[in-house]
This record gives C-alpha cells, sequence and structure tokens, in this order.
C-alpha cells in the first residue's frame, strides 16, 4: 500500500497587463511566447518534477529507477524559472507607469549607496551587458547589511544570494528579447529601463526595512 501523499501543484499566475501593454519597448508577440509559452512551461515542468518526486517517496519507483540529483536540479531549474519570471513581470509596468526614475526610500538608498540614479543605472547595465551567455541581472537588497547588491546569475542557478529578497531583476535569456532585438541584447536593456515598474520596486523594498 502506498502512501497518501501529494504536494501542491504550482500555478501560473495572471499577467498584471495585458500581452501589448510594455510596446513598443517589447512587443506583444515577445511577451506572448515568454508568458504562454516559456514561462507556463517552467509551471508545468515544476508539476512534472514533482509528481515524480511523489512517486520515489510513495516507493513508486525504485533505486535504480530515478536520479535524485536530476531531479533536484529538474526542481530548482523550473520553480526557480516560474518564480523569477513571476517576480520579472511585476517589476515591469506599461508607458505612463513604468520608466522614468525611482522615488521613495528606494531612490534614497540608491543615491546614498549609488551617488545618484544615473550612476546606479550604469552599472547595472554594464552588470546586465556583461553577463555570458543566458540568465538574469537582479537587485537584491541585503536586510542584514542594508546595501542595495546588484548580481547576475546565469541561467536559474548560479550567484543567487541566500536570504537576500530580490528588489528588481531584468530577464536577460534570449526568448524575452531575441524576436524584437535580435542578438541585440544591449539594445534590449536599454529598453527595458522604460518600463521598469519603480512603484513596485520600492514597495518591496519597503517590506524589508528595519
Amino acid at each position: 500500500m502506498s502512501l497518501q501523499i501529494q504536494f501542491k501543484k504550482y500555478e501560473l499566475p495572471p499577467l498584471p497587463y495585458k500581452v501589448d501593454a510594455l510596446e513598443p519597448y517589447i512587443s506583444q508577440n515577445i511577451i506572448d511566447v515568454h508568458y504562454n509559452g516559456h514561462h507556463k512551461g517552467y509551471v508545468n515542468g515544476a508539476n512534472s518534477f514533482l509528481e515524480r518526486l511523489e512517486k520515489v517517496i510513495r516507493g513508486e519507483l525504485q533505486a535504480g529507477q530515478y536520479d535524485i540529483q536530476g531531479l533536484m536540479r529538474g526542481l530548482v531549474f523550473n520553480i526557480n524559472g516560474h518564480k523569477l519570471h513571476t517576480l520579472y513581470w511585476e517589476n515591469m509596468a506599461p508607458a505612463g507607469k513604468g520608466g522614468g526614475k525611482p522615488g521613495g526610500v528606494l531612490a534614497d538608498l540608491i543615491n546614498k549607496q549609488y551617488g545618484s540614479f544615473e550612476k546606479f543605472k550604469q552599472i547595472f547595465t554594464e552588470a546586465a551587458n556583461s553577463l555570458p551567455g543566458t540568465g538574469w541581472t537582479v537587485l537584491y537588497y541585503d536586510t542584514e547589511s542594508g546595501n542595495l547588491e546588484i548580481m547576475t546569475f546565469e541561467n536559474h542557478f548560479q550567484n543567487h544570494i541566500a536570504e537576500l529578497p530580490i528588489i528588481l531583476i531584468l530577464d536577460e535569456f534570449e526568448h524575452a528579447y531575441y524576436l524584437q532585438y535580435k542578438n541585440k541584447r544591449a539594445d534590449y536593456v536599454n529598453a527595458w529601463w522604460n518600463v521598469v515598474n519603480w512603484d513596485a520596486a520600492d514597495k518591496k523594498l519597503q517590506k524589508y526595512l528595519k
């Protein structure tokens, strides 16, 4: 008799805006493929690996019938893919609401630690353009030091700093820009600044301020 266990499955969250809302900076075609294809694929992938893990726990798969390291890696890749994309959608907003400069405590902290928004934008952009291959550029808030840390990590794995909340995030997988910008990733990075949702980033930061 197998164990009666079940993990709660992941669901694709709704987009915070219409698929054409970020044009002309990010096209409707890209958002459609990115959200309905890639993000949904990560959700389905995460659930598929969870179902396989359930079979291992229930004893339906015996030793030699599964690769536990491959299973864990598949879970991390797909769950992180889902969660990072959710943050990415929330960190953007249509023209009129997105872009410009940050305000509130986020602006104050950027000015304090980077000297100005222009210098911060320069460093973040340089970091994004320096990323080898595919991955993400993020702005973390370190609750221990109070520092805003810019970091890149490849795929969904490397250079993630444990426990640090992500305040701002930029997707640099080719599926985020190739249909519109081809291999000119720097042009996509420059365009992305026009849709950054600074209000959402500031509200997120405020949750972690001591």
